[in-house]
């Protein structure tokens, strides 16, 4: 884009100090919900809704009334919704004083049409009359009241599902909500932390976010372009998807752009980058299940930060090992009588549990019993282990510039679950906690070859190197 057509700087800078706060009130006791709540929240500041799927009693109410205190003069609705909702318990009753002037229309104050946000539990069990007003209210932010059409304040709704719909009716509806976040109960690992919260406890009071910080996004989000990388990754999630069989329409690519341009803007970033796709599997997948196989391409492809188990280097790790025990076991070339004498040793050495005498002339005599090796033996499968170590350090050094880079990248991201952080970084560190261990065994592989016996008077014939398998 040139810079010339952009849009000028937006008068209110992004107060980024506030958003941080605002995360941190929404997440202040919703245990394992980081992912949640930053979701929620980049969605309102992009205009978007968000659906949240799982089963009751996982927060999913208190989030949205959380998100409510996020936003300054922002009016909050609830409702559960059944097949025996009516449109009078969302939008309002019919006015009685209009209709003696044959108008028909509701009065809808304190209602869905003056809300700023919205939560809509069991979204998908409304009757079709409550679902066609509210496909309008959702996407144009408008109400039909009457014979005419209003502008609404809404700045985002938040549904609640135990399940994707399976009902052809309500996938239009279902496609309004771009956010798509699985909400499960805490784990193993929370469980005692869950039981023991304070009862009533509150989030900590932040300053909410107003029209002048929702205009202030909206309109570094219309100055941030995509970047290459972004693009890329986005050629790259298409075809993906596609082999996957999951459809996506236009305008759902378009909305995941203004959310990633929104993540971005937001994280004071010039534009939108590749990591930024860590977002698509939340918007992109039309069911929870889609999820995981479209957040392990983001960690393959796009932030490569799978482990990798460095197959080559164990299997010659293992091989050095076990040519330095056949050669520590090799008893002296003496023939019948000294494997004998090893024998009697190492079982005289047993004998003694105290570790007195009787072991003190075990150890000598097993030391003089042992094959003894040339020089050049030794140089040579000492030579063969430093070849071998040099490429692990190699290794190592990758595996630790991979992780500095990768922790680089992550810095600063506002948006970004820590959970989905620390598995991100989990990845090179695995393979950088495998590098140093190989490592420290081809050491001390080495060692055990530097400290074999040597017996100057041999033949100086150097052995065949130890076969490393590819």
């Amino acid at each position: 884009m040139d810079t010339a057509a952009r849009p000028a700087p937006p008068a209110t800078p992004i107060d980024t100090p506030r958003l941080h706060a605002a995360i941190a009130a929404l997440e202040a006791g919703l245990l394992e919900r980081d992912a949640a709540v930053r979701l929620a929240l980049l969605a309102a500041l992009a205009g978007e809704h968000v659906l949240l799927i799982g089963p009751p009693g996982t927060a999913k109410s208190e989030l949205a009334r959380r998100l409510h205190r996020c936003f300054a003069g922002a009016r909050y609705f609830e409702r559960l919704l059944t097949r025996f909702s009516t449109p009078e318990e969302l939008f309002g009753p019919l006015s009685l004083k209009a209709l003696e002037d044959d108008r028909y229309e509701r009065l809808v104050d304190g209602y869905l049409p003056t809300a700023g946000i919205a939560f809509l539990d069991e979204v998908f069990k409304a009757n079709s009359a409550i679902l066609n007003a509210l496909l309008t209210l959702l996407n144009e932010r408008e109400f039909d009241n009457g014979a005419g059409r209003a502008r609404t304040p809404l700045v985002s709704v938040v549904g609640a599902s135990n399940e994707v719909p399976a009902d052809e009716a309500l996938l239009a509806f279902y496609d309004r909500f771009l956010v798509r976040v699985p909400v499960q109960p805490v784990s193993d690992a929370a469980f005692a932390a869950l039981l023991t919260l304070e009862a009533g406890e509150s989030p900590p009071a932040t300053a909410p976010l107003d029209d002048a910080d929702r205009d202030a996004v909206q309109h570094a989000r219309d100055a941030t372009p995509l970047g290459a990388s972004a693009l890329a990754g986005l050629h790259a999630l298409r075809e993906r998807v596609r082999a996957d069989g999951i459809a996506v329409s236009d305008r759902r690519w378009r909305q995941l752009v203004g959310l990633l341009r929104t993540a971005a803007a937001t994280e004071g970033r010039a534009e939108v980058d590749a990591f930024d796709l860590w977002l698509a599997p939340y918007v992109l997948a039309h069911e929870p299940g889609q999820q995981p196989a479209l957040a392990a391409w983001f960690v393959e492809h796009v932030a490569q930060a799978q482990p990798h188990a460095l197959p080559w280097l164990a299997r010659a790790v293992e091989a050095f090992e076990k040519q330095l025990e056949i050669e520590l076991s090799l008893p002296a070339d003496d023939g019948d009588d000294a494997a004998g004498k090893l024998a009697l040793a190492r079982s005289i050495g047993g004998a003694d549990e105290r570790g007195g005498m009787l072991r003190i002339v075990s150890a000598t005599l097993e030391a003089q019993l042992r094959r003894r090796w040339s020089p050049v033996h030794v140089q040579a499968r000492t030579a063969q282990v430093d070849a071998v170590i040099a490429d692990a350090a190699r290794a190592r050094d990758d595996a630790q510039a991979a992780l500095d880079a990768l922790r680089a990248r992550l810095a600063g991201r506002l948006w970004l679950p820590p959970t989905l952080a620390a598995a991100l970084l989990a990845g090179p560190q695995t393979t950088l906690d495998a590098a140093r261990a190989l490592l420290e065994r081809l050491h001390a592989v080495r060692e055990g070859f530097a400290a074999l016996p040597v017996d100057e008077a041999l033949a100086a014939v150097a052995p065949a190197p130890v076969a490393l398998s590819a």
